[in-house]
């Protein structure tokens, strides 16, 4: 049996979060195409179990992001400040706080009655929304490209000291580029749509206009539903090709580097 490390208790979770996820898309379907007859409680459950679980994800990939850069970055003291028992304690965190923020968040709108589901029909502002925005999507983008940006520079200087592995770090390079690519492209449609809808609601505007906004929210809720999919391969294939390059790598100058010099 393999023994677990970080990466896989980190990945795990993401797969769980993902999972959770898409449980939630039977019922979205059901909303798009029927009226939505489920009750206005039983559809906040179903909106919160979504959004809780997205958030999670979002949170587990910035941990992933923060400790590959640990382990590249800070090779030789990675595995006294990070442990299994400390990967651990961080998830259950992670969990808790969106558990609370989400319960939060549905007492604030426990008042709303719905007769349709993951469409806003209330125009009254969500006050939330704001702090989910940038606590939610802004911070971990921010950690997760400053991440990607540290590891790829750390593994081009790997890349002068080992001339026979440039590919292998380019591979490792172009696959980190990847993942952020991904979470951009995935996340930030639904975070944008978010902030223009509170704006429009907070300055009053037509109802015109707020349809098209959430017609826009649940176009790029789709796409950040295929984050689904697409993080749990990206992130696996990244894994992979940064680990094989530091297993090549010894932090020190390599000895074949003489045979590779034409």
């Amino acid at each position: 049996m393999q023994k677990w490390t970080v990466t896989t208790l980190f990945m795990m979770n993401l797969m769980i979060a993902d999972i959770l996820v898409v449980l939630t898309f039977p019922f979205k379907l059901y909303a798009v195409l029927y009226t939505w007859d489920l009750g206005s409680r039983f559809c906040r459950a179903v909106v919160s179990f979504h959004y809780l679980n997205m958030y999670v994800s979002i949170f587990i990939i910035t941990a992933i992001a923060f400790d590959r850069y640990l382990a590249i970055r800070h090779p030789l003291k990675y595995k006294s400040w990070i442990s299994l028992r400390k990967a651990s304690i961080t998830c259950c965190i992670i969990w808790i706080i969106i558990i609370i923020f989400c319960i939060l968040k549905n007492l604030e709108i426990r008042d709303h009655r719905f007769t349709t589901c993951f469409q806003k029909e209330n125009i009254r502002p969500i006050n939330s929304v704001p702090i989910s925005v940038v606590v939610g999507f802004l911070l971990p983008l921010l950690a997760i490209s400053f991440c990607s940006w540290k590891v790829i520079m750390t593994l081009r200087v790997k890349t002068r000291m080992d001339t026979c592995k440039p590919g292998s770090v380019k591979k490792a390079g172009k696959v980190i580029i990847a993942g952020l690519v991904t979470f951009v492209i995935c996340f930030l449609p639904n975070h944008i749509g978010f902030i223009i809808r509170f704006a429009a609601e907070n300055v009053r505007a037509s109802c015109y206009i707020l349809e098209r906004v959430n017609e826009f929210i649940h176009v790029a809720n789709i796409m950040a539903n295929s984050n689904c999919v697409l993080d749990s391969v990206v992130y696996y294939f990244a894994a992979s090709e940064v680990w094989d390059v530091l297993s090549k790598q010894k932090f020190t100058l390599p000895k074949c580097k003489s045979s590779c010099v034409p």
